[in-house]
């Protein structure tokens, strides 16, 4: 066993990859069972406001804000191929309006009051939590399906309160945020390939 300031123990080390890689693979294989027919569905979704020109708004905390804005730019700028912008939103990005909900109103509202500005009936909220009780993911899908808004959650196992308030629910088979995490974004990235295929076909 390495002592402190010798570096990791090799042997250790690659055993812990290989289990976290195992435990990655177990939770892929556990969520393919209901992937295609889930991610077709909104990928669907995604295809008939993109071509109404609507506007897809993505919204989560800490990890899942990161994901927002990674999945918010794959659409803005492109995915694989070059191809027109599409309109997608993070509202995770501007720290300006976040910080002045969280602190005139409350943090529970930062999603919701951003929706109530920007959110048109016919728009898509895609809300992330791994937990499926983030109080202001909640709130900013409530806020979406008031306003006429197709919804959408992205969580893990428990969909107690975040299910009733979505459309679709794309639930991950797990109670680990990180491993919730990998699935959301490849999730995610399927979802950018179906639109892709659906409204910028190949040639």
């Amino acid at each position: 066993m390495a002592q402190s300031g010798e570096g990791i123990d090799r042997r250790g080390a690659e055993q812990l990859v290989v289990r976290l890689l195992a435990s990655h693979s177990d939770v892929v294989d556990s969520f393919r069972a209901s992937a295609p027919a889930t991610l077709t569905g909104v990928g669907t979704t995604l295809v008939a406001a993109l071509r109404d020109r609507h506007t897809l708004f993505f919204f989560g905390n800490g990890g899942s804000a990161a994901d927002a804005q990674h999945l918010a730019a794959e659409f803005v700028n492109r995915f694989v191929a070059d191809r027109p912008a599409l309109p997608a939103i993070a509202l995770t990005t501007d720290t300006s309006v976040l910080t002045s909900i969280a602190n005139d109103d409350a943090f529970e509202r930062i999603f919701a009051r951003q929706i109530e500005a920007l959110g048109k009936a016919g728009d898509v909220a895609i809300g992330l939590s791994t937990s499926g009780r983030s109080p202001n993911v909640v709130k900013g899908l409530r806020a979406a399906r008031e306003r006429g808004m197709v919804t959408v959650g992205m969580t893990g196992e428990n969909t107690r309160e975040i299910g009733p308030l979505c459309d679709h629910l794309v639930a991950v088979p797990c109670a680990e945020t990180a491993r919730i995490q990998e699935v959301h974004i490849l999730a995610g990235h399927i979802l950018c390939s179906l639109v892709d295929d659906a409204l910028f076909p190949p040639a």
